[in-house]
């Protein structure tokens, strides 16, 4: 079952699209929005990642810090960011321990399960399942937690 709101967000560190480290406590006092998707450069992961490119200046304007995270490599990841001018950082869960820390594996992928969490290190949103429309996923949180 995928982590509730109201319980603390498990704390990881893994690489990103151009192989810097990066933890969740990099972003204490920030809201953080921690997006699972299946895999780099599919169709709906991809419509997923353009809605947030589309709303990335609005999430930053509210100091909101977007990560996505697949078990795809950091290559793959570069690929995918370098064909969409994705501008957050994709995180590469290559063993799958964020994804089962989050409990969102499917198999050798993760499930399309996104988690907002607060400054404090807190899950204060989750969505997941029909809650979710990839083509306006990040205007939707926008909606909902600001």
């Amino acid at each position: 079952m995928t982590l509730p709101v109201g319980c603390a967000a498990p704390q990881f560190s893994a690489k990103d699209t151009n192989g810097k480290t990066v933890s969740l406590s990099d972003f204490n006092g920030k809201t953080v929005i921690l997006y699972f998707y299946p895999k780099d450069d599919t169709p709906g992961c991809t419509r997923q990642a353009q809605s947030f490119k589309a709303a990335h200046e609005e999430y930053k304007g509210k100091d909101i810090v977007v990560l996505g995270v697949s078990r795809d490599n950091e290559e793959s990841h570069q690929k995918f960011t370098e064909k969409y001018g994705l501008p957050f950082q994709l995180l590469a869960d290559v063993d799958g321990a964020i994804t089962k820390a989050y409990d969102v594996e499917k198999g050798d992928y993760a499930k399309r399960v996104t988690f907002v969490i607060d400054g404090t290190g807190k899950i204060i949103q989750v969505y997941e399942g029909e809650t979710m429309k990839v083509d306006s996923h990040a205007q939707d949180i926008l909606v909902t937690i600001v």
